[in-house]
């Protein structure tokens, strides 16, 4: 069997909307098995109830926490985290600052990374947040992983739309009022399964 890991944060919900298609894309795959973890928060739930987001992060409270050991177990990662100024979430970049000992032996070298994002707006940071993210991907030795444009519905210029050759996106809109569409759902299981079928490529 073929374990990715999908391991991300969402402060209301979206990041997490489009982590369940990851993991059902990944499902498709004959031999693969997803399972969705979470980064941990680092903001008291006093702020989070100043921004609204404290009941969100209480639907989500039975989502496991991700260990650093939980990437050394799995074959693959893709991780997901919403924008902060074109880079990653500050919980994310600390979970990551967290793998030292796995870059010291070289635990993920040869292991398949892929990125997904979310921004409140159109052109909110969502590729750069991705491409940044890549580094530390690429520091770790990593075999990044996109959304290759077989997946069609990346061109489609009918409607508003995230998800880039980098990976799968969605726009959240200023208030958080915007969900995942099913175009970017979609976006999300195609990469989920193009991951999964690499991985297992790689793993032979």
């Amino acid at each position: 069997m073929c374990k990715i890991l999908i391991v991300h944060y969402s402060m209301y919900g979206h990041t997490y909307k489009m982590a369940e298609a990851v993991a059902e894309g990944v499902r498709e795959v004959t031999g693969c098995d997803a399972l969705i973890k979470r980064v941990p928060e680092t903001l008291p739930n006093e702020v989070l109830e100043k921004m609204g987001a404290l009941e969100a992060q209480k639907g989500m409270a039975h989502i496991p926490i991700a260990t650093v050991e939980d990437l050394a177990d799995a074959d693959a990662a893709i991780f997901g985290t919403p924008t902060r100024f074109g880079n990653m979430c500050g919980q994310m970049r600390q979970f990551l600052d967290a793998t030292g000992e796995l870059w010291l032996k070289g635990t993920l070298v040869g292991k398949v990374g892929s990125v997904f994002t979310s921004s409140a707006t159109q052109h909110g940071g969502q590729e750069s947040t991705i491409l940044s993210f890549h580094t530390t991907l690429l520091h770790q030795g990593m075999v990044v992983v996109g959304l290759p444009y077989a997946f069609a519905g990346q061109m489609d210029i009918t409607e508003i739309s995230g998800c880039s050759p980098y990976g799968a996106s969605t726009i959240t809109g200023s208030k958080g009022e915007r969900m995942p569409s099913s175009n970017e759902l979609a976006g999300a299981r195609f990469q989920g399964a193009h991951v999964a079928r690499t991985a297992m490529k790689l793993k032979g």
